[in-house]
Protein backbone atom coordinates (compact mmCIF):
# COMPACT_ATOMS: atom_id res chain seq x y z
CA UNK A 1 0.00 0.00 0.00
CA UNK A 2 1.01 3.44 -0.84
CA UNK A 3 2.50 5.20 2.81
CA UNK A 4 -0.46 8.48 2.72
CA UNK A 5 -3.14 6.01 1.97
CA UNK A 6 -2.21 4.17 5.09
CA UNK A 7 -3.97 7.20 7.06
CA UNK A 8 -7.67 6.54 6.56
CA UNK A 9 -7.22 3.14 8.60
CA UNK A 10 -6.94 5.04 11.96
CA UNK A 11 -8.89 8.19 10.79
CA UNK A 12 -10.74 8.24 13.99
CA UNK A 13 -6.85 8.04 16.77
CA UNK A 14 -5.87 10.67 13.58
CA UNK A 15 -8.63 13.38 14.23
CA UNK A 16 -8.07 13.08 17.79
CA UNK A 17 -4.09 12.82 18.57
CA UNK A 18 -2.30 15.19 15.70
CA UNK A 19 -1.06 18.35 16.78
CA UNK A 20 -2.90 21.41 15.32
CA UNK A 21 -0.83 24.51 13.81
CA UNK A 22 0.23 27.76 15.76
CA UNK A 23 -2.82 30.54 15.13
CA UNK A 24 0.43 33.05 13.85
CA UNK A 25 0.73 30.11 10.68
CA UNK A 26 -2.37 31.28 9.76
CA UNK A 27 -2.16 35.04 10.63
CA UNK A 28 1.48 35.28 8.13
CA UNK A 29 -0.53 33.22 5.61
CA UNK A 30 -3.44 35.44 5.19
CA UNK A 31 -0.89 38.17 5.72
CA UNK A 32 1.80 37.27 2.59
CA UNK A 33 -0.82 36.45 0.48
CA UNK A 34 -3.34 39.06 1.02
CA UNK A 35 -6.18 36.84 1.73
CA UNK A 36 -10.23 38.24 1.87
CA UNK A 37 -13.03 36.93 2.34
CA UNK A 38 -14.58 35.31 0.44
CA UNK A 39 -11.24 34.65 -2.10
CA UNK A 40 -10.78 30.42 -3.26
CA UNK A 41 -8.27 28.33 -1.25
CA UNK A 42 -7.04 24.91 -2.49
CA UNK A 43 -6.14 22.78 0.37
CA UNK A 44 -4.10 19.79 -0.65
CA UNK A 45 -4.26 16.56 1.91
CA UNK A 46 -6.70 18.02 4.48
CA UNK A 47 -6.97 14.86 6.64
CA UNK A 48 -9.22 15.33 8.74
CA UNK A 49 -9.12 19.17 8.66
CA UNK A 50 -6.47 20.41 11.63
CA UNK A 51 -5.18 23.45 8.85
CA UNK A 52 -8.40 23.64 7.00
CA UNK A 53 -9.66 25.07 10.31
CA UNK A 54 -7.59 27.27 10.62
CA UNK A 55 -8.20 29.53 7.39
CA UNK A 56 -12.25 27.99 7.47
CA UNK A 57 -12.63 30.76 10.43
CA UNK A 58 -11.45 33.67 7.80
CA UNK A 59 -14.80 32.86 5.88
CA UNK A 60 -12.65 31.99 2.74
CA UNK A 61 -13.67 29.63 0.25
CA UNK A 62 -12.15 26.42 1.08
CA UNK A 63 -11.49 23.43 -1.56
CA UNK A 64 -9.74 20.76 0.20
CA UNK A 65 -8.71 17.56 -1.14
CA UNK A 66 -8.14 14.33 0.64
CA UNK A 67 -7.80 10.44 -1.25
CA UNK A 68 -9.36 9.08 2.14
CA UNK A 69 -12.67 8.55 2.41
CA UNK A 70 -12.78 8.36 6.63
CA UNK A 71 -10.90 11.21 6.82
CA UNK A 72 -13.05 13.48 4.35
CA UNK A 73 -16.40 11.77 6.85
CA UNK A 74 -14.26 13.34 9.86
CA UNK A 75 -12.91 16.53 8.43
CA UNK A 76 -16.90 17.37 7.42
CA UNK A 77 -18.06 16.64 10.66
CA UNK A 78 -15.49 18.91 12.27
CA UNK A 79 -16.44 21.79 9.44
CA UNK A 80 -20.25 21.31 9.25
CA UNK A 81 -20.50 25.35 10.96
CA UNK A 82 -18.58 26.31 7.79
CA UNK A 83 -20.71 26.35 4.40
CA UNK A 84 -17.44 28.00 2.96
CA UNK A 85 -16.05 24.65 2.88
CA UNK A 86 -15.90 22.16 0.56
CA UNK A 87 -14.30 18.45 -0.34
CA UNK A 88 -13.47 16.13 -2.87
CA UNK A 89 -12.16 13.02 -2.32
CA UNK A 90 -8.97 12.27 -4.89
CA UNK A 91 -5.15 12.80 -4.83
CA UNK A 92 -3.99 16.04 -6.04
CA UNK A 93 -2.94 13.99 -9.06
CA UNK A 94 -6.07 12.43 -10.24
CA UNK A 95 -7.86 15.96 -9.63
CA UNK A 96 -8.79 17.83 -12.74
CA UNK A 97 -7.89 21.09 -11.13
CA UNK A 98 -9.55 24.44 -11.63
CA UNK A 99 -6.83 26.65 -13.48
CA UNK A 100 -6.05 29.86 -11.80
CA UNK A 101 -8.93 29.36 -10.04
CA UNK A 102 -6.83 30.30 -5.90
CA UNK A 103 -5.43 33.04 -4.47
CA UNK A 104 -3.66 30.89 -2.13
CA UNK A 105 -2.95 26.47 -2.25
CA UNK A 106 -2.19 25.52 1.33
CA UNK A 107 -0.76 22.08 2.29
CA UNK A 108 -0.29 21.30 5.56
CA UNK A 109 2.18 18.22 6.12
CA UNK A 110 1.23 16.73 2.96
CA UNK A 111 3.43 18.14 -0.26
CA UNK A 112 6.17 15.18 0.30
CA UNK A 113 3.23 12.59 -0.61
CA UNK A 114 2.42 14.33 -4.09
CA UNK A 115 4.43 13.34 -7.30
CA UNK A 116 7.48 15.70 -7.77
CA UNK A 117 6.56 15.92 -11.44
CA UNK A 118 2.96 17.61 -10.39
CA UNK A 119 4.38 18.85 -6.55
CA UNK A 120 5.20 22.36 -8.26
CA UNK A 121 4.13 22.84 -12.06
CA UNK A 122 0.48 21.80 -10.95
CA UNK A 123 0.45 24.12 -7.89
CA UNK A 124 1.49 27.01 -9.97
CA UNK A 125 -1.30 26.24 -12.58
CA UNK A 126 -4.02 26.26 -10.45
CA UNK A 127 -3.08 30.08 -9.10
CA UNK A 128 -4.18 33.26 -10.08
CA UNK A 129 -1.60 35.90 -10.97
CA UNK A 130 -0.07 37.05 -8.08
CA UNK A 131 -1.37 33.86 -6.55
CA UNK A 132 0.59 31.94 -3.47
CA UNK A 133 1.89 28.64 -2.25
CA UNK A 134 2.04 27.81 1.57
CA UNK A 135 3.57 24.36 2.80
CA UNK A 136 4.14 23.83 6.62
CA UNK A 137 4.75 20.99 8.88
CA UNK A 138 5.19 20.22 12.25
CA UNK A 139 8.36 18.66 12.69
CA UNK A 140 9.20 16.48 16.34
CA UNK A 141 12.31 17.61 17.47
CA UNK A 142 14.43 15.00 20.11
CA UNK A 143 13.05 14.58 23.04
CA UNK A 144 15.30 15.72 26.13
CA UNK A 145 17.46 13.26 28.00
CA UNK A 146 17.67 10.23 28.79
CA UNK A 147 14.39 9.63 26.83
CA UNK A 148 16.72 11.02 23.57
CA UNK A 149 19.10 7.80 24.37
CA UNK A 150 16.16 5.51 25.63
CA UNK A 151 14.67 6.20 22.22
CA UNK A 152 17.52 5.70 20.25
CA UNK A 153 18.01 2.19 21.94
CA UNK A 154 14.56 1.19 21.32
CA UNK A 155 14.04 1.94 17.71
CA UNK A 156 17.53 0.19 17.00
CA UNK A 157 16.12 -2.59 18.91
CA UNK A 158 12.74 -3.16 17.22
CA UNK A 159 12.41 -0.78 14.47
CA UNK A 160 16.15 0.07 12.94
CA UNK A 161 14.69 1.55 9.51
CA UNK A 162 13.18 4.48 11.75
CA UNK A 163 16.67 4.97 13.80
CA UNK A 164 17.42 8.08 11.59
CA UNK A 165 15.45 11.08 11.44
CA UNK A 166 11.88 11.99 10.96
CA UNK A 167 9.92 12.22 7.84
CA UNK A 168 8.80 15.62 8.80
CA UNK A 169 12.76 16.46 8.82
CA UNK A 170 11.80 16.65 5.05
CA UNK A 171 10.60 20.26 5.41
CA UNK A 172 13.29 21.52 8.07
CA UNK A 173 15.39 24.73 6.30
CA UNK A 174 18.51 22.22 5.43
CA UNK A 175 16.02 19.45 3.74
CA UNK A 176 15.08 18.52 0.87
CA UNK A 177 11.58 20.91 0.48
CA UNK A 178 13.27 24.20 0.66
CA UNK A 179 16.00 23.26 -1.74
CA UNK A 180 13.44 21.94 -4.10
CA UNK A 181 11.50 25.29 -3.93
CA UNK A 182 14.33 27.28 -4.47
CA UNK A 183 15.05 25.98 -7.62
CA UNK A 184 11.95 25.49 -9.25
CA UNK A 185 10.85 27.60 -12.02
CA UNK A 186 7.27 27.94 -10.75
CA UNK A 187 7.99 30.26 -7.53
CA UNK A 188 9.75 32.98 -6.83
CA UNK A 189 12.14 33.04 -3.50
CA UNK A 190 10.28 31.54 -0.79
CA UNK A 191 9.48 33.33 2.65
CA UNK A 192 10.41 30.89 5.76
CA UNK A 193 9.10 31.72 9.07
CA UNK A 194 9.88 29.24 11.75
CA UNK A 195 7.25 28.42 15.33
CA UNK A 196 8.51 26.37 18.14
CA UNK A 197 6.30 25.03 20.76
CA UNK A 198 5.34 21.79 22.44
CA UNK A 199 2.52 19.51 24.02
CA UNK A 200 2.71 17.38 26.90
CA UNK A 201 2.35 13.69 26.91
CA UNK A 202 1.88 10.48 28.55
CA UNK A 203 2.57 7.00 27.46
CA UNK A 204 -0.99 6.40 26.15
CA UNK A 205 -1.38 9.49 23.89
CA UNK A 206 2.57 9.34 22.68
CA UNK A 207 1.96 5.98 21.39
CA UNK A 208 -1.13 6.80 19.86
CA UNK A 209 0.08 9.58 18.08
CA UNK A 210 2.93 6.84 16.76
CA UNK A 211 0.34 4.39 15.43
CA UNK A 212 -1.22 7.51 13.12
CA UNK A 213 2.98 7.36 11.03
CA UNK A 214 2.67 6.22 8.26
CA UNK A 215 6.13 4.57 9.20
CA UNK A 216 4.97 3.62 12.06
CA UNK A 217 2.23 1.58 10.23
CA UNK A 218 3.84 0.01 7.80
CA UNK A 219 6.24 -2.31 10.42
CA UNK A 220 4.55 -5.87 11.06
CA UNK A 221 2.10 -5.65 13.33
CA UNK A 222 4.27 -7.77 16.08
CA UNK A 223 7.06 -5.49 15.66
CA UNK A 224 4.92 -1.87 15.87
CA UNK A 225 3.19 -3.41 19.39
CA UNK A 226 6.63 -4.58 20.48
CA UNK A 227 8.40 -1.27 19.72
CA UNK A 228 5.35 1.09 21.91
CA UNK A 229 5.05 -0.90 24.28
CA UNK A 230 8.86 -0.76 25.17
CA UNK A 231 8.47 3.45 24.78
CA UNK A 232 5.35 3.21 26.86
CA UNK A 233 7.70 1.46 29.53
CA UNK A 234 10.10 3.50 29.44
CA UNK A 235 8.02 7.07 29.77
CA UNK A 236 6.86 5.55 32.54
CA UNK A 237 9.61 4.73 34.10
CA UNK A 238 10.68 8.08 33.63
CA UNK A 239 8.19 10.14 34.83
CA UNK A 240 4.94 9.38 33.35
CA UNK A 241 5.08 12.30 30.98
CA UNK A 242 7.23 14.34 28.99
CA UNK A 243 7.10 17.48 26.60
CA UNK A 244 7.11 17.20 22.78
CA UNK A 245 9.07 19.61 21.51
CA UNK A 246 7.94 20.83 17.71
CA UNK A 247 9.00 23.44 15.24
CA UNK A 248 6.34 24.44 12.42
CA UNK A 249 8.42 25.53 9.50
CA UNK A 250 6.34 27.74 7.11
CA UNK A 251 7.16 27.98 3.70
CA UNK A 252 5.50 30.98 1.65
CA UNK A 253 6.13 31.75 -2.57
CA UNK A 254 4.55 33.64 -4.65
CA UNK A 255 3.41 31.79 -8.35
CA UNK A 256 5.68 33.30 -11.34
Amino acid sequence: MEQRFTFDGVAALYGDVRPTYPEHVFDDIAAFSGLESSNAVLEIGCGTGQATLGLARRDVSILALDPGAELIGIARKNLAEFPNVRFAETTFEAWLGETAAFKLVMAAQSLHWVAPEVRFAKTAEQLAPGGTLAVFANVPMPPTPPLAAEFARLYSQYASSLSGPPAEAWYLPDGPFAKLLGESEYFEPATHRCYPWGRMHNAASYTGLLRTLSSHRLLADDRREALLAALAGVIAVYGGEFKLRYETHLYMAKRR
